[in-house]
């Protein structure tokens, strides 16, 4: 939804003061921009329901913040476009309407029957304009993830995988997002996201008893084992049900430690979506405990990046490991991920995440300081610093080409939108 300038005055003027009065542990006063004072958490409650709260509140604060420096008209040429009037609103799945989220797949779906814009030179299992984002999303992973631009990577390209919706499907809303502390809470298929209705995402994959263990891990770091999950074959309910995944694998973790793959994954390789909900997952990764403490203890850009992704060899992989929550095929392939359509309500918890960690320290967080890495997977080879002037390119699936320096805000450069 849009928010209208009526709402969103309203909004700045009273969420903090409708914020949840959650019990607090080592509380802060914190100055808003408007010269108000509020006072947040600084470290997680290990009550996951605390936590609940404590995510709240901090969601609260930065759509104050938001709201604050947009009203103000000083930074308007700054922010270019973007005003409250124009203020686009992510929703979590479940506060959308029956008829909102069918909407949405459908939209997903229209992509999906969409001819490829990729010449089948370059990527030959391309066949509509969804392959178009998974091809681009394998032929850049190894320079985006544990890299400078993973987080602006990944939030430009959620937000134009959001605009072809919107252009070429007719969709009318906004890229919606996975809260996981809620599905944590509830578990995965009783949660209106994967319950496998015809308003959810799809549900689990057929169940296939006796599946081993999937291992993270090795090559030098200690592994770490998960747990099969509830499904491991194709989805049979909801929307996906029939849909084809057509690239890949590449790095597809399977039960039992194996890893399997189809080359590069670019060929034509079409096979049913399948999933393995995994609730040990979601509840020992990204609880509502897990996503506070990503926000509150990193105090500077690499170490929030980390944390969020999983420090190699520290057991933790980190509430961006969600991943292995969906579970199945491409779920647990770090390259074909996006074939899963649950991959950008994922990353749109991503976003927010990092959307509520910038507003904490709005001015540093999203200029140079907002940036640490190289262009390389854990600057494997050695790759220069990624800096403000750092290109982002798409390829195929979207354009144009940006600068990190314009993907750094959500109200500014091309982007116009919060989370609600």
């Amino acid at each position: 939804m849009r928010l209208n300038t009526p709402v969103a005055l309203c909004l700045l003027a009273g969420s903090l003061s409708n914020a949840l009065p959650a019990p607090q542990e080592n509380p802060t006063t914190t100055t808003l921009s408007d010269g108000a004072t509020t006072t947040l958490p600084t470290a997680a409650s290990k009550d996951t329901a605390v936590a609940s709260d404590q995510l709240e509140q901090l969601a609260s604060f930065a759509q104050d913040q938001a709201s604050a420096s947009l009203a103000d008209s000083s930074s308007k040429q700054k922010r270019g476009s973007c005003t409250l009037g124009n203020l686009a609103i992510r929703r979590e799945w479940g506060s959308l309407s029956a008829s909102e989220r069918k909407a949405y797949t459908n939209a997903v779906l229209c992509l999906q029957k969409k001819q490829a814009n990729t010449p089948s030179s370059l990527i030959p299992g391309a066949k509509s304009r969804f392959d178009d984002w998974v091809g681009t999303h394998i032929n850049q992973t190894m320079t985006i993830h544990y890299t400078g631009t993973f987080l602006a990577w990944h939030r430009y390209f959620t937000w134009q995988y959001e605009q072809a919706l919107r252009n070429e499907c007719g969709y009318k809303g906004y890229q919606p997002y996975w809260d996981w502390a809620k599905t944590a809470a509830t578990g995965l298929a009783n949660s209106p996201i994967l319950d496998g209705s015809d308003t959810s995402m799809s549900g689990n994959g057929e169940f296939i008893p006796g599946q081993g263990n999937i291992i993270l891990g090795g090559n030098g770091l200690p592994e770490i084992p998960i747990p099969a999950g509830t499904g491991g074959g194709c989805v049979t309910r909801g929307p996906f049900k029939d849909m084809n995944v057509n690239l890949g694998p590449v790095a597809l973790g399977v039960p039992g430690g194996d890893t399997i793959s189809n080359g590069d994954g670019l060929g034509y390789n079409p096979r049913c979506l399948k999933r393995d909900l995994t609730d040990w997952v979601n509840r020992r990764f990204a609880n509502a405990t897990s996503v506070v403490n990503t926000i509150l203890k990193p105090k500077d850009i690499y170490d929030f990046q980390m944390t969020l992704q999983g420090y190699p060899g520290s057991g933790d992989i980190g509430v961006h490991g969600g991943h292995y929550t969906m579970g199945g095929d491409p779920g647990r392939d770090l390259f074909v991920s996006p074939g899963d359509p649950l991959f950008y309500l994922h990353h749109g918890m991503i976003d927010r995440t990092w959307w509520i960690w910038q507003s904490l320290d709005y001015n540093k967080r999203t200029g140079a300081s907002g940036i640490a890495g190289t262009g390389t997977f854990l600057n494997t080879p050695p790759s220069p610093d990624t800096t403000l002037d750092t290109v982002i390119d798409l390829g195929y699936a979207a354009g144009p080409p940006v600068k990190m320096a314009d993907l750094l805000s959500t109200t500014e450069g091309p982007f116009c939108y919060i989370y609600l």
